[in-house]
């Protein structure tokens, strides 16, 4: 494994703090971030957690990691030849910088160095056709003698054929998992294979844990945020290939189709795309010119790695504040922006109840910085 980038680096301190703040329940990427910004540290904003919950309604606090645990889940993944990366770190994936709400720490097992090419992603049904597994091979090959690495989500089918097809190159397997339990577990030499020959192996999932089906979204989120473009191959109606695709599309991505038959029911959601305006593909060349343009442009400036400083000065809301804000949610998403203008609170106080909504487990978030409350037994 090659030594990390050199550049800002979060101390063991600091990484072992971020650990525990986010395996802490209900605490989610947006939710790490405004602690952080409210209180200036992990280290502060896990001592702060349980007056939050309380405050936030919640029916009990949830446990925080011990720092034996956190500290016990860093061991394995130094035995098993992975690191943590925290976000504004020279190894975190730059292009997952610029997701909304990306990972606060990822565990990463091969070369940083993939990063650091311009990547396209490439996905598609499990049950893939023989034409179907060809072509992903052959585009993920072509592609990465064209200086792309290849981002997919190690699924059987046409995810491992792209991984197969540029593992000479660069790839970068993104699992639903833990790290250590490869899904499926078949592809777990090819994890292997992908580390020891310059690609990486990725996860914001604990060691340990076994992928649900809610897991494979988080999957596919991370898949489409880590690539400047994406590119389906055979994928049903319904199936997690288009949730990709709309991912993509939601964070600005390009999105590219393979044409199928239309009698083959494996082709309707790639056909589907096309009709709906995804660029069509039948050759790699076809992807590199639209992708071209952007590889060589950086991503822009994100907030710097080093904890902002205490940001205390804006009051706690009181239950007059947080029940204002209660009375405009409810199960339909609503803007952020709409809660602020309709209660006529700063948007620190606003921004501060729903963080304890959030923590309390009482909240939703969506896409598009969106809201909603959640109703117990609904």
């Amino acid at each position: 494994m090659s030594k990390p980038a050199v550049g800002p680096r979060l101390s063991d301190r600091q990484r072992l703090s971020w650990l525990r703040l986010i395996r802490t329940p209900n605490v989610g990427p947006a939710s790490f971030r405004q602690l952080i910004n409210r209180f200036g540290s992990a280290e502060a904003a896990l001592e702060m957690l349980p007056e939050l919950m309380i405050s936030g309604g919640a029916s009990r606090i949830a446990r925080i990691p011990s720092v034996a645990e956190a500290e016990a889940e860093l061991e394995a993944a130094g035995q098993a030849g992975a690191r943590f990366v925290g976000i504004g770190e020279a190894d975190y994936p730059p292009l997952l910088k610029n997701m909304d709400n990306p990972p606060p720490l990822l565990a990463v097992k091969g070369e940083a160095a993939v990063f650091r090419l311009p990547a396209v992603a490439i996905v598609g049904a499990r049950n893939a056709s023989l034409a179907g597994i060809k072509m992903a091979r052959m585009l993920a090959a072509d592609l990465g003698r064209d200086g792309y690495a290849i981002v997919s989500g190690l699924a059987r089918g046409i995810d491992t054929s792209a991984h197969q097809g540029s593992i000479a190159t660069g790839t970068i397997g993104v699992l639903a998992g833990g790290l250590d339990l490869p899904y499926p577990p078949e592809n777990a030499g090819l994890c292997n294979e992908i580390a020891e020959r310059g690609g990486a192996i990725i996860s914001e999932m604990p060691f340990g844990w076994q992928p649900r089906a809610q897991d494979f979204p988080r999957r596919n989120r991370l898949v489409a945020g880590a690539a400047l473009g994406l590119v389906v191959i055979e994928a049903a109606q319904r199936s997690g290939s288009l949730i990709s695709a709309r991912l993509a599309g939601e964070m600005g991505r390009l999105v590219f189709a393979v044409p199928g038959s239309p009698l083959d029911p494996r082709a309707a959601g790639s056909n589907g795309l096309l009709k709906d305006g995804a660029t069509l593909v039948t050759e790699a060349a076809d992807i590199a010119s639209a992708i071209a343009p952007l590889a060589g442009t950086r991503p822009p400036r994100t907030a710097p790695l080093a904890e902002p400083p205490e940001l205390s000065a804006t009051p706690p809301p009181g239950e007059d504040e947080r029940a204002g804000v209660l009375e405009v949610l409810g199960p339909t998403p609503v803007a952020v922006d709409e809660v602020i203008r309709h209660t006529g609170l700063s948007a620190a106080q606003v921004s501060m109840v729903l963080l304890e909504l959030d923590l309390a487990g009482r909240l939703e978030r969506h896409a598009g910085g969106n809201v909603s409350l959640v109703f117990a037994g609904a």
